[in-house]
């Protein structure tokens, strides 16, 4: 489908014309100090000349306050809105939880920027579930008793999720991001196909947990604890909107697999995938002398998973797309 053409009234031609959305720089001094910003800017496509298009002026005002906030390291007000979602707590009670006063919080929602002071705060906030806590017993007697108890349970809630390694944790939150719908089963065996194709195209293992065969497959007893509520419905986690959008999140090879996984064993059911890794080396021989639905928790050991995706790679090729495709095909086809 073409695009249609942007027209606006042009003040130099006088009259309606195609105009083109460009990039430009601006320098402006605030609080006496120089800062460069970039704009968006629409230039009229017969004369050249800049247009004010309806609203393009408030789009410049937020790309000079996100990128002044980015110059000065202070919080956005996304991060805010992340702070407030994660520990499921209104604006004003966010306020009087963190120690400010009631209507500083509301305020930064509407755009007023934070002082470096209580940016430090609200950043500690978000990154560490135990000064949310202590911040929390701190101010106490400042919150309704419902505010409290909820605040503090996703806080207790956050310290388990910090419970897995750091890669894990990145990992789960990328895949939360690039996929629609996630159950517990199908996150279980993304992790487990993550791992394997990882550690036979780079010799080493991605995340530091150990696997265990389970009745329904490899399992991470630890992502399990996590997402064990949600049973067999999509996961829908709030506390994962800390990771969201981080660009430190995953090496380039390391995001380069998660992507393979996820374009490949990602467009299958978790069911499909618990069927391929019950016709896997791994889990089989984890589960020999065990009936068909008698629990074990078997360690499924790195050194196995990665011996095992090696072979698979010397056959199919599963740095690619279709090698991985050509594999699920093999395995689904196996009873």
């Amino acid at each position: 489908m073409v695009e249609k053409e942007k027209k606006d009234f042009c003040i130099s031609c006088r009259k309606e014309t195609v105009f083109v959305l460009q990039k430009k720089t601006i320098v402006k001094n605030i609080k006496d100090k120089e800062y460069t910003f970039e704009i968006t800017v629409a230039k009229c496509a017969e004369c050249g000349a800049e247009m004010n298009i309806p609203g393009l002026l408030d789009q410049n005002v937020q790309e000079v306050d996100a990128q002044y906030r980015m110059a000065e390291g202070l919080v956005s007000i996304n991060d805010i809105e992340k702070l407030s979602q994660i520990y499921d707590i209104k604006k004003a009670p966010l306020s009087l939880a963190l120690g400010f006063g009631e209507v500083t919080v509301p305020r930064y929602m509407d755009g007023q920027i934070p002082s470096k002071e209580y940016s430090e705060v609200i950043k500690s906030a978000l990154t560490s579930p135990a000064y949310m806590k202590q911040k929390l017993v701190n101010n106490r007697d400042k919150l309704a008793d419902v505010a409290y108890k909820k605040a503090m349970s996703k806080a207790e809630s956050m310290e388990k999720l910090f419970s897995v390694s750091n890669k894990m944790l990145r990992t789960i939150s990328y895949i939360f991001e690039e996929l629609e719908e996630v159950t517990p089963l199908t996150l279980q065996k993304l992790l487990y196909f993550i791992q394997g194709v990882y550690s036979a195209l780079n010799k080493r293992p991605l995340f530091p947990e150990n696997c265990r065969a389970w009745v329904h497959g490899p399992v991470f007893p630890e992502v399990y604890n996590l997402f064990r509520d949600f049973k067999y419905n999509p996961i829908e986690d709030a506390r994962f909107a800390l990771f969201s959008g981080t660009e430190d999140a995953l090496t380039a090879d390391e995001k380069k697999v998660v992507d393979l996984v996820i374009n490949t064993f990602g467009m299958y059911s978790g069911k499909v995938l618990e069927k391929i890794t019950h016709n896997e080396k791994p889990w089989k021989d984890a589960r020999k002398g065990y009936a068909d639905k008698m629990s074990s928790n078997v360690l499924l050991s790195k050194d196995a998973i990665m011996q095992y995706y090696e072979s698979v790679d010397q056959k199919y090729k599963i740095s690619t797309e279709s090698g991985l495709f050509a594999y699920i095909h093999d395995m689904t086809a196996v009873h």
